[in-house]
């Protein structure tokens, strides 16, 4: 390479590898000597590069984390990689104006064949229908719960049952991760005056200061945040992912007409007419409603309870069905 930026460029490049360098490692990837690799070593700490010598028998260097965010270099794919997640965050709401700002920072500076293919590139999240109690996450309430996640610090924060109320029941609780679930934010503790683990819906928190004293960290029901989560919101006790009831019917629709609404459920194809559905759901109750929307003769394989549950159904929607309100005039 003969030319000094280019050098430099390839040099800063190799140090953003996490990765200690040897002098003699980057003479030879770059195809100078070992000297010329001090003096761009130098030039680089110059532009306040935050480059570190690292001491032992070869020597080396490694890119070290700085006051002030430098400029950084990104090869093809990293570029195209930040482009996507940067236009799938800008769809969403909680840091959806920055992400904008910051995809137009990256497109202004690409080279034209990435900015091509960028712009050949258009996603559009399709975020669900708002639910009327959805509240936009402030930026600061992650931040700041995310600090003392990683500082390992107990929390106090006011909470509000729902969005309409205002947040005054306070919680102590040990946090221990942020997760996303269906477009909500959640923070996972441990919360220490119901001795038991809890979700809370980040968007009605409002943490309290100062923080309270360091903690070691419980095991999580299930080994991991996913398990325990998804766990939790299907209704059961955090350790398995499985629906706490799941059931066994036949219906006589097509396989392919059942699929597509089936969500988690396993759909087999047993003739042009009849599948096989295999449902779980958080109750018999909630499950017997759930396949009966499919309007369609229903044979259940089993078990007794998914069978109870459609009887119990069946007489309380034939009393519903005899229940009339008397006929109102209009208002004179």
């Amino acid at each position: 390479m003969h030319k000094t930026s280019a050098r430099l460029l390839a040099l800063l490049s190799l140090l953003q590898t996490p990765r200690d360098w040897s002098g003699d490692d980057l003479a030879e990837r770059l195809g100078i000597t070992s000297r010329t690799v001090r003096r761009d070593i130098d030039r680089l700490r110059e532009l306040d590069y935050p480059i570190r010598t690292v001491k032992g028998p070869a020597g080396g260097y490694r890119l070290e984390a700085g006051t002030d965010l430098p400029p950084l270099l990104f090869d093809d794919g990293q570029a195209v990689a930040l482009a996507v997640a940067l236009q799938t965050a800008a769809a969403g709401n909680t840091v959806a104006e920055d992400a904008s700002r910051a995809l137009a920072t990256l497109r202004q500076v690409m080279p034209p064949r990435l900015r091509h293919r960028i712009d050949l590139l258009r996603i559009t999240a399709v975020q669900p229908p708002a639910a009327h109690d959805t509240l936009q996450v402030e930026a600061q309430v992650l931040m700041d719960l995310s600090r003392v996640i990683h500082a390992r610090e107990e929390l106090r924060f006011d909470y509000a049952p729902s969005s309409s109320t205002s947040a005054d029941n306070p919680r102590r609780v040990q946090p221990l991760h942020l997760v996303t679930w269906r477009q909500h934010w959640y923070l996972v503790a441990w919360d220490l005056h119901r001795e038991d683990w809890r979700t809370f819906r980040v968007d009605r928190i409002r943490p309290r200061t100062p923080t309270g004293p360091r903690f070691t960290p419980r095991e999580l029901p299930g080994g991991n945040v996913s398990t325990f989560v998804t766990s939790r919101f299907r209704g059961n006790d955090g350790t398995t992912t499985d629906w706490p009831c799941q059931g066994e019917v036949i219906l006589r629709l097509p396989a392919a007409d059942v699929a597509p609404f089936a969500q988690d459920g396993i759909v087999e194809e047993l003739g042009p007419r009849h599948c096989r559905l295999i449902l779980g759901s958080w109750s018999w109750t909630g499950l017997a409603a759930a396949i009966g929307r499919f309007e369609t003769d229903i044979e259940v394989i089993g078990p007794p309870q998914l069978a109870t549950a459609f009887g119990d159904l069946a007489a309380r929607y034939a009393l519903a069905a005899r229940t009339t309100r008397p006929e109102t005039g209009p208002a004179q």
